[in-house]
């Protein structure tokens, strides 16, 4: 069968599926290394001596065994899922030039080579030469046709390739885990660690400088420090992350059992247990989340980041941002924290799925980056503080996607709403962003008074805030503590020479301000978190700036 057919017939969703079916091998392995484990104790308990110790000793051996594995069906699920979004987008490719082809009266074979007929029909009405009657409409000459055909072939070409190297790479990074299960799966590295807090291009040299076994021992011993480490690529960040989605649930019912044992229980207990339990369903929903297979509606969940302590945070991806063409990071406002993180990554899917749908021949990751402590009350927000502690996470995070990314670099557009826009437009500011466009949406001011201080290229910042949105409402505590002053003793003179300009927001001037300098794009009246709903024409500004349009 050749390559035109077997791109027509090929059926993503099902190596989607293969590859979930492999995750699910996970729950097994974690299931029977659970058993050795319970097994291992029992035998302690009942059993001492020498021949106890061997058979304790080999049932860790056997766990060992075990652990060492568990990443390989997640990898597995990973190479199917990319195998089968990239088949997404040669489909893509090809049905747009076969429509194209279809539109110019050209032909196709079931080789996929475009065929130009042997005459061209005059359309009804259209007449030819010199006499006069109505304006004749356009006759496509044969050399044109030609050429036209010659640059389709050229796209049906484009598409198939892409199909035949996605289908290679495949093929040849399961081939490495098969030699690598005969070969030995993981090998100790050397000692060398870089710090939680190391510069991503840093962190890439020395995991380019380690074999894979020894990449694979980190993710399978050491992979709270892998989970969270700006620089190493995102397949192997998932991986570590999920291994240790487990653990993070006993400590946190672990906790909520102790506080239910205290006597007497005090409000102080009540409250921790209330928050636990908020934390508890953030993370089985997430858990569902990243248990979904990826589909292209829905691509698959890698989980770059969880911290399940205080309102939790976590660093999730829609499609692996290390391969795609453009990459969407999404950091949210007030309240935002665990319990809220799958409504939350849900704009952002929303956003990714806008810009596939304006361009379905590429392949758009959103990341929703909540690596911060979002203020859960409005005194809270008033201050910038928690802003400014999470511009180095953000800078880092950004300056990640950069060095891991393959290929030619990926277009990077970071988005803040309401208080998450103070936190881009303070790490920008302050450290730079790695990225080609910010975007505001529903802001309370982004921390400068214009765009040029955010350190991007012209052009380059958006802005849109819905008219009925109440952030517009807010203003600088000087201005409104001034105004209530003077108004109350020179009413005639408040709005004259207190305060800061009207166009002033609690944070600076608004972004959507002509004389911030930045670009606009338009919102519909959706209120303050309507910037997502599919009939608010906000959704497709976003995800044009996405693209770069």
């Amino acid at each position: 069968m050749n390559g035109y057919v077997r791109l027509w017939t090929t059926d993503p969703a099902a190596w989607e599926r293969t590859g979930a079916a492999w995750r699910g091998v996970d729950a097994l392995v974690d299931r029977r290394a659970a058993g050795l484990s319970a097994g291992a104790a029992g035998l302690r308990d009942a059993w001492a001596g020498t021949a106890a110790g061997a058979a304790g000793d080999r049932l860790a051996s056997l766990r060992a065994e075990l652990v060492s594995v568990s990443p390989v069906p997640i990898e597995v699920d990973q190479v199917l899922t990319e195998f089968a979004t990239r088949l997404r987008r040669a489909r893509a490719r090809l049905a747009g030039a076969v429509a194209r082809i279809d539109a110019a009266g050209l032909g196709i074979d079931r080789n996929g080579r475009v065929t130009v007929p042997a005459t061209a029909s005059v359309p009804p009405g259209a007449t030819v030469g010199r006499e006069a009657g109505p304006a004749p409409a356009r006759v496509t000459r044969p050399v044109d046709r030609a050429a036209e055909a010659a640059r389709l072939s050229t796209e049906i070409g484009d598409a198939l390739a892409l199909a035949e190297a996605a289908d290679r790479e495949a093929t040849a990074r399961l081939g490495e885990l098969t030699a690598a299960a005969r070969a030995g799966w993981v090998t100790p590295p050397p000692a060398y660690r870089p710090s939680p807090g190391a510069e991503p291009a840093l962190v890439r040299r020395w995991w380019d400088g380690l074999t894979p076994a020894q990449r694979r021992w980190l993710v399978v011993y050491e992979p709270a420090r892998i989970g969270r480490l700006d620089g190493v690529p995102a397949a192997a960040r998932d991986q570590a992350n999920r291994l240790l989605l487990d653990d993070h649930r006993e400590r946190l019912l672990a906790r909520r059992r102790e506080l239910l044992r205290r006597v007497p229980r005090g409000p102080a207990e009540l409250a921790g247990v209330a928050r636990l339990d908020a934390v508890l369903a953030g993370l089985a929903t997430l858990t569902d989340r990243l248990a979904a297979p990826g589909t292209g509606d829905a691509p698959r969940a890698y989980l770059l980041g969880l911290d399940p302590t205080g309102d939790g945070r976590t660093v999730v991806a829609l499609g692996n941002p290390d391969r795609a063409d453009r990459v969407l990071t999404y950091v949210p406002g007030m309240t935002a924290d665990l319990a809220d993180a799958d409504g939350e990554l849900g704009r952002a899917a929303r956003v990714a799925a806008r810009a596939t749908a304006l361009d379905p021949g590429g392949e758009t990751s959103a990341v929703l980056w909540l690596d911060y402590d979002a203020p859960d009350f409005v005194h809270e927000a008033y201050r910038a503080g928690q802003a400014e502690d999470a511009t180095a996470g953000l800078h880092r995070f950004q300056e990640g996607l950069r060095v891991t990314h393959e290929g030619p670099p990926a277009r990077q557009t970071v988005l803040g709403h309401s208080y998450g826009s103070l936190v881009v437009g303070t790490a920008a500011r302050e450290h730079g962003l790695a990225a080609d466009a910010l975007v505001f949406v529903g802001s309370p001011g982004v921390g400068v008074d214009h765009a040029a201080d955010l350190r991007m290229p012209p052009g380059q910042v958006w802005a849109s805030t819905a008219a009925d949105d109440v952030i517009g409402l807010v203003r600088p505590p000087v201005e409104l503590a001034g105004r209530a002053a003077v108004g109350a003793a020179l009413p005639w003179l408040a709005g004259d020479v207190v305060g800061r300009p009207d166009d002033d927001l609690w944070f600076g001037r608004d972004p959507t301000d002509p004389g911030f300098g930045g670009r606009t794009f338009p919102s519909g009246r959706y209120g303050h978190t309507g910037y997502w709903d599919p009939a608010n024409p906000a959704l497709d500004g976003m995800a044009r700036v996405v693209l770069g349009r």
